[in-house]
C-alpha cells in the first residue's frame, strides 16, 4: 500500500486584539461621575443635618471639629476675656508665664452646648457681677483682667499710677484692694476649683542697707492675698500654690518700671 505523503505544518499566527473599554474616552468619566455622585451625597447630607438639629446642636458639632489650639505668638499671655479682654491696660500682652500664663494663645474648652465650660463661665459672670454692684468697685474694674489659660482663668489685679495694690515696698493691703479683694472672694467662695496666688514687683531696688528684697516682697504679697482670700469666704483647702517671682515675669517688658508690672494674679484652675 502507498504511503499518503504528509501534509506540510502549517504556520501559528498569534493575532493581538486591542480592546478599548467605554469607546472613544475609555472609563474616566466613571470616576469623575462617581466623585459627583459622592460629593452630592455628602451635601445633601449636610443640608440634612443643618435642617434636623438646633442651634446648639449645630455648634457641638463644629467644636467637636474645631482645633485646641491655634497659632503660637511669639508675645502674649492666652486670649483675654470677659473685664477689659486682656488688652485695654497695655497695648500689647507679653508675660511670660509658664503653665498657665505661657505664650500660646488657645482656644477655650466647650461643653456639648457649644459655650466655654459651663465653670469658667460661671466664674467670669460672678466676678463681672460683683465688680459692677457698686459704683465704688466699678471704678476698681479696670484694675481688673482675666485671661484663660491652660490651667484656668487667671485673674489680674493690676497696679498703675493712680492705684496700687499695697502700700509701697510693704505687704501691706490699701484700702481699693482690700475691696476688690472682698468681691472676689464673694465671687469665688462657691466653687471648687483649686487657686493660685501669684506676685509680682516692678524692677525698682530696694535702697542700700535695707533688709528685703523683690522676691520676698512679692512672696510676701502673694500670701497676704491668700489671707485676705481667706477672709472673705475661700476656703484654705483650695490653695494649691502661692508663688513670688519678683520682676522676672514682666508686663511691661520695654519699661521694667512700669507701675504696671505690680500685680497680683488669681489663677482658678479647671
Amino acid at each position: 500500500m502507498a504511503k499518503k505523503p504528509e501534509e506540510p505544518v502549517r504556520p501559528i499566527i498569534v493575532k493581538k486584539i486591542t480592546v478599548v473599554a467605554g469607546g472613544h474616552h475609555g472609563g474616566a468619566w466613571k470616576v469623575a461621575y462617581a466623585d459627583f455622585v459622592t460629593a452630592m451625597m455628602a451635601f445633601f447630607l449636610l443640608l440634612w443635618i443643618l435642617g434636623a438639629t438646633t442651634e446648639k446642636q449645630r455648634k457641638g458639632i463644629a467644636d467637636y471639629f474645631s482645633p485646641t489650639l491655634v497659632k503660637n505668638r511669639k508675645s502674649g499671655s492666652g486670649s483675654g476675656t470677659g473685664l477689659l479682654g486682656g488688652t485695654s491696660l497695655t497695648a500689647k500682652d507679653k508675660l511670660p508665664h509658664p503653665g498657665g500664663s505661657g505664650n500660646k494663645a488657645i482656644t477655650i474648652p466647650r461643653d456639648t452646648t457649644g459655650g466655654p465650660k459651663e465653670g469658667a463661665r460661671r466664674t467670669r459672670e460672678e466676678i463681672a457681677k460683683k465688680l459692677n454692684s457698686t459704683e465704688r468697685l466699678r471704678k476698681l474694674a479696670r484694675q481688673v483682667r482675666m485671661v484663660d489659660t491652660t490651667e484656668g482663668i487667671r485673674i489680674d489685679l493690676v497696679d498703675d499710677a493712680n492705684f496700687s495694690m499695697f502700700r509701697m515696698g510693704t505687704t501691706v493691703l490699701t484700702p481699693e484692694a482690700s475691696d476688690l479683694l472682698v468681691a472676689l472672694g464673694q465671687a469665688l467662695e462657691e466653687g471648687d476649683g483649686g487657686l493660685t496666688v501669684r506676685g509680682h514687683t516692678d524692677a525698682l531696688p530696694y535702697r542700700p542697707g535695707t533688709v528685703g528684697n523683690n522676691w520676698s516682697l512679692s512672696a510676701g504679697r502673694a500670701e497676704a492675698t491668700r489671707q485676705a482670700l481667706m477672709r472673705d469666704g475661700i476656703a484654705e483647702d483650695r490653695f494649691r500654690r502661692i508663688e513670688g517671682v519678683a520682676d522676672r515675669e514682666l508686663l511691661i517688658p520695654d519699661d521694667p518700671h512700669d507701675p504696671r508690672n505690680r500685680r497680683i494674679s488669681v489663677t482658678v484652675m479647671d
